[in-house]
Order: structure tokens, then C-alpha cells, then sequence
């Protein structure tokens, strides 16, 4: 058993391997979790002690095998409760988020398998993120950012980074869904903006900053 802290960081740790491909920095863990870097500091080397993390003084920390398991089932218990709140109870995919992050430190194995059996085995979430397998795989992803994505060329909205209400928000008002259809127009040099056209057919400036939160697959 470990605490509600403890698997807030290693959550963090591993989302922010993701996020960034190598070890997780601790003024980064420190900016994530809201915290003073002398906190993360302290609180890692009580992780490695417990052997959930591989973590030397200026060179990052990363996950150990029984810390990546433990950050797995997290991610998954979190993902899981926000399909269940947005299918189930009709919660807006930006409202989810907060209250996930209470549910996803339940400890019954029991009650998440039952709750993933009658989500009848969901693979993601709802703003697109893979939800992690019982045994701690994540299906294969082939999506590319907006921002990176050809012109005159048809794609699906598959995934978005910032799962900010603000940007959710943002999204709503134009339209903007997983599964979304899009096609960048013109991208404009001067500001990395970008035109696109939604299925209405309305062409759409997009920021860079929003370009950059938002995964697609190529139709």
C-alpha cells in the first residue's frame, strides 16, 4: 500500500516520460505537482528506498519496473473513471479530470475490473488518451501532432495534450471533438498558425498553442 502522495508522483514521473522522452526532472515533478523542489527532493529519495525509482542528484529520476506497474494502474484506474463519468453520468469531458484524480486512488482491483468489464473494455479515454491493460500495456499509437500534419490532407482528431478546462472549453466552441474530421488549409509562418476547415466546411484559424496540444491520424 502506498500513499495518495506517493502515487502522485510516480504518476507524474511516468507521464512526464511520456511527455518528454527521458527522465523526469525534479524542477519539472516540482512545477507539475505544485510543490517546492526541496519536497520533490525529500520525497524521492523515500521512492527509492522503496525501489520505485532509479533517482541520482542532478541526472533525473525514472520509474523502476514495480514503480512503472504501479504508475500503470493509476493511469488506468483515472482513465477508466473518466469514460465511466462522461458515458455513464454524462459529465463534459472538462469536467472530468479533477474528479478522476480523487477516484484513481481507490485500492479495490476488484471494483476497477468490474467497472472496466462494464465499460465493455474501453482502449481510450475520453480526450484520447490509451488506457493501460490489466497487465500494464498501452495499444500502439500512430498519431502525429496537428502542428505537424500535411496540408490538403484529410485526418481525425485522435488525442489532445492539454486537458485543461480552458482548452476543452475552447474546443466545445468551435466544434472541436475526438474524431473530428480536419484539414489544414494553409499554415502561416509569421506565428506557426494554421487554417483548417472542419466538416462544416468553415475554415478555422487555429493558434500554434492549439496546434500543438492536438493529435491526429491521417484517413
Amino acid at each position: 500500500m502506498f500513499s495518495l502522495s506517493e502515487e502522485n508522483y510516480l504518476k507524474v514521473i511516468h507521464n512526464l516520460k511520456i511527455a518528454n522522452s527521458k527522465n523526469a526532472s525534479t524542477t519539472l515533478i516540482a512545477k507539475e505537482l505544485q510543490t517546492k523542489a526541496s519536497s520533490v527532493t525529500d520525497m524521492l529519495k523515500k521512492l527509492a528506498d522503496k525501489k520505485l525509482v532509479n533517482y541520482q542528484k542532478y541526472k533525473g529520476v525514472s520509474l523502476t519496473k514495480k514503480g512503472e506497474n504501479i504508475a500503470l494502474n493509476i493511469v488506468r484506474k483515472h482513465r477508466l473513471w473518466e469514460v465511466f463519468l462522461v458515458d455513464t453520468l454524462h459529465f463534459n469531458w472538462d469536467e472530468v479530470h479533477e474528479v478522476a484524480e480523487q477516484l484513481e486512488h481507490i485500492k479495490s482491483d476488484q471494483l476497477i475490473d468490474r467497472l472496466d468489464a462494464f465499460l465493455k473494455y474501453p482502449t481510450k479515454d475520453p480526450h484520447g488518451d490509451p488506457i493501460p491493460t490489466k497487465n500494464g500495456t498501452l495499444p500502439l499509437d500512430n498519431s502525429i501532432l496537428l502542428s505537424n500534419a500535411d496540408t490538403q490532407k484529410l485526418y481525425k482528431i485522435s488525442c489532445v495534450k492539454d486537458n485543461s478546462k480552458s482548452f476543452l472549453q475552447y474546443l466545445d466552441k468551435h466544434a472541436i471533438t475526438i474524431n473530428s474530421e480536419i484539414t489544414i488549409i494553409d499554415k502561416i509562418d509569421f506565428d506557426s498558425s494554421i487554417i483548417v476547415k472542419l466538416s462544416n466546411g468553415i475554415p478555422l484559424t487555429l493558434s500554434s498553442k492549439v496546434s500543438t496540444n492536438v493529435f491526429v491520424n491521417l484517413i
